[in-house]
């Protein structure tokens, strides 16, 4: 008989990659906590002279610290914690809400909770039952560039528009990434000295290569990952039959739609 600590260990991990349905409801509710987090991040330069901020930063820290925990403890190795990405950035995260004074230069990675909601398993589910399953590449695409673009917008007020006000800071932020990111260049508004140059060089070259993944993922046709057994090949169409590559015979599983 299983003890009470591993029940809920198992517990842990199934509601982390499972995906039937106790397990995706309680991803939902995780992910709505998650989009309110995301939300209060957004919103945050605009509430910090309110009482109530630092209470609800101070939360939100438990909350995230907490979830830290519960992987640590479903994953059964810290080592294992460690290499996950999100983990790291998740820290982070953590310390910026601990010492918002201090730390608010990094406040910019907290969009990466966004990031987050996309890869997990709910994502997947809600897309297939919406019928909008084969536009997958195309809704990750585009979360990976909103993600990015609140980065960098981040970035870029906390760096060099926080002395302004809350919202005209925050939109000349906002108006400068998204002018970058297109290799527009207006140059009404341009980023001081050598750490400017630099992040606009940053976002350009980054803006402009999630901008060609969206593209291709809108334009090229909808394929499957399905990894042929003989050469390799990730990508497939949805009816193939045999692989484009080597002729081997897949047996690509669907749902008969």
């Amino acid at each position: 008989m299983p003890s009470r600590l591993e029940i809920l260990q198992m517990k842990l991990r199934r509601v982390e990659r499972g995906g039937d349905r106790w397990a995706l409801r309680w991803q939902a509710a995780l992910a709505v906590i998650d989009v309110t987090i995301i939300s209060f991040f957004i919103f945050g330069p605009f509430l910090r002279s309110g009482p109530s901020y630092l209470i609800i930063d101070y939360m939100i820290a438990v909350w995230i610290f907490a979830e830290l925990l519960a992987r640590i403890f479903a994953a059964g190795s810290l080592r294992a914690i460690l290499k996950r990405p999100m983990t790291w950035i998740d820290l982070v995260i953590l310390g910026t809400l601990l010492y918002p004074n201090a730390l608010f230069n990094f406040a910019f990675l907290r969009a990466m909770r966004l990031w987050a909601i996309g890869e997990s398993p709910l994502f997947a589910v809600i897309l297939k039952r919406l019928g909008c399953h084969s536009y997958r590449d195309v809704v990750r695409a585009s979360l990976n560039f909103l993600v990015f673009l609140f980065m960098v917008t981040g970035f870029v007020y906390t760096t060099f528009f926080y002395h302004q006000s809350g919202l005209v800071g925050f939109i000349d932020a906002l108006y400068f990434t998204v002018a970058t990111m297109t290799t527009t260049g207006f140059g009404d508004i341009t980023l001081p000295g050598p750490l400017g140059k630099l992040t606009s060089v940053v976002t350009m070259i980054v803006g402009i290569s999630l901008f060609v993944r969206l593209a291709q993922s809108i334009v090229r046709p909808y394929k499957v990952l399905y990894p042929c057994e003989a050469c390799g090949l990730q990508r497939h169409e949805v009816d193939a039959v045999h692989c484009k590559a080597c002729g081997h015979l897949l047996n690509i599983p669907n749902d008969n739609d």
